[in-house]
C-alpha cells in the first residue's frame, strides 16, 4: 500500500466517520448501563459490562480500515456508490439500536433494530466482497458480534417481557 497524503487524510477521515458514531452510540448507551441495564434480567452468558468498551472499539476501528479501503481503492467501481451507501446505512441502524434499547429502554423493537442492523450488515459486506475482498472480510468479526447482539437481545426481551 502506498503510503501517501492523499491517504493519510482518507485514513483519518474513514476513523473519524466511524469513530463519530460510535461516540454518538457511547452517549445514548453509557448513561443507561448503571442504571437501566443493570436492573434487568439478562441470560447467563451475558458477557461483563467491561467487555462491551473494547470489543465495539476493536470492531469499530475494523470498520473504519474497511471504509479506507473501499474509498481508496474502489472509486469508479460498478458498486462504489451502493458500498458506501451500504455502510452507511448500517451505521445509522447501529446508532438507531443503542437507541432503541439503551435509550428507549425498548428491547422488543430494539430485537427487530438490530434484524434490520445484520441484515445490512450482510449487504453491506456484499458490495464491499464486489469491490476488495479484504474490506469485506474485515467486516466478518462485526457481523459476528451482531449475531451474538441479536441473541443477547432476544433474551433479554424474553426474560423481561
Amino acid at each position: 500500500m502506498k503510503l501517501n497524503l492523499k491517504n493519510f487524510w482518507l485514513f483519518i477521515m474513514s476513523m473519524g466517520i466511524v469513530f463519530l458514531v460510535a461516540y454518538l452510540g457511547s452517549i445514548l448507551t453509557t448513561p443507561n448501563i448503571a442504571t437501566w441495564y443493570s436492573t434487568i434480567n439478562k441470560p447467563s452468558f451475558n458477557p461483563p459490562n467491561y467487555l462491551f468498551a473494547p470489543v465495539w472499539t476493536a470492531l469499530f476501528f475494523l470498520m473504519g480500515i474497511s471504509l479506507f479501503i473501499i474509498l481508496k481503492d474502489g472509486k469508479g467501481k460498478k458498486y462504489y456508490r451502493a458500498a458506501c451507501w451500504s455502510f452507511g446505512a448500517q451505521l445509522f441502524l447501529n446508532v438507531y439500536w443503542s437507541f432503541l434499547f439503551f435509550f428507549a429502554h425498548e428491547p422488543a423493537l430494539a430485537f427487530f433494530g438490530l434484524v434490520s442492523l445484520w441484515s445490512m450488515i450482510i449487504v453491506n459486506i456484499y458490495y464491499f466482497f464486489q469491490i476488495k475482498k479484504s474490506a469485506a472480510y474485515l467486516m466478518f468479526p462485526y457481523i459476528l458480534w451482531v449475531t451474538f447482539a441479536g441473541v443477547l437481545n432476544y433474551a433479554i426481551w424474553y426474560l423481561n417481557a
